[in-house]
């Protein structure tokens, strides 16, 4: 039986019973863990210049605030309505495009229906790329090449989208039962033909299921690219934080609280059924 590292350097103690028999009582790990956590938050601090003494001089500016912020200014709506349009459609467009280009890459990355290796690792790196990227990054990738816009913003959640659905879905198929796959290819079928048969059944209700993660994720992150160009309220909340109108941003966060809220009850029900 192999033990961790923790134990060979702090052995346990052994104690003999009044029966003679011999049991080893190990070592306490809740110091050990306490100081290494305390070590590893001071060098952190030191390394990142964390001014603890800021932080607690300053707490009061950040309660001022949040009380602005939880004093909504309703007739600003009027402003947040057609972003919050243009988010949500980003959303829509970018998950539904995302998870479709997901699905077939997801198949090729899965190692019970590739039977090539290279070819295999090829897909599996580059969604591995996909997803080391943010959001955010794409965002101003696209805004340079497409302009400023929805446009960019759509484009950066369909990428986002295909690295983190492919990624989630191939390892759902690498658990399904793969012996009607294999009966249909020893029969003659195509393999495209025998996964949708024997596999896509089997997959179909996790599939869905990642795809309205997806379009809960995408919502929340399409709220900001308007921060780098790329269309939707992120251009409304860079504004009113520069224009320290936080009754305006307070309009703008209870909107999308709203919206996302709505999109997981909807989806709640959606699982619900498909469960």
């Amino acid at each position: 039986m192999k033990t961790s590292l923790f134990d060979r350097i702090f052995k346990a103690k052994t104690i003999r019973l009044e029966n003679g028999h011999t049991v080893d009582k190990p070592v306490n790990r809740m110091p050990f863990i306490l100081v290494t956590l305390v070590v590893v938050v001071y060098i952190s601090a030191k390394m990142t210049n964390f001014d603890f003494s800021l932080l607690v001089s300053r707490i009061s500016e950040f309660t001022v605030i949040l009380s602005k912020i939880f004093q909504p200014n309703f007739n600003y709506f009027s402003h947040v309505m057609t972003p919050l349009v243009e988010t949500i459609q980003m959303s829509v467009a970018g998950t539904i495009f995302g998870c479709l280009i997901g699905l077939p890459l997801a198949i090729l990355s899965s190692s019970n229906i590739n039977k090539n290796r290279p070819s295999l690792l090829v897909f599996r790196f580059i969604l591995s790329v996909l997803r080391s990227v943010p959001a955010l990054i794409y965002a101003s990738i696209f805004a340079l090449v497409f302009s400023l816009g929805t446009l960019a913003g759509t484009v950066a959640i369909i990428v986002f989208t295909v690295g983190i659905v492919a990624k989630m879905l191939y390892e759902s198929i690498e658990t399904i039962d793969m012996g009607p796959y294999e009966a249909m290819i020893s029969m003659g079928a195509s393999t495209f033909k025998s996964f949708w048969t024997a596999c896509m059944p089997q997959i179909l209700p996790t599939y869905i299921d990642d795809c309205l993660y997806c379009f809960e994720l995408n919502v929340r992150a399409s709220s900001i690219l308007g921060y780098v160009g790329a269309g939707g309220l992120g251009i409304l909340i860079r504004e009113r934080t520069g224009f320290r109108a936080y009754s305006d941003l307070g309009m703008i966060l209870l909107s999308v609280f709203i919206v996302v809220w709505l999109i997981d009850f909807v989806n709640n029900m959606i699982r619900k059924k498909l469960s």
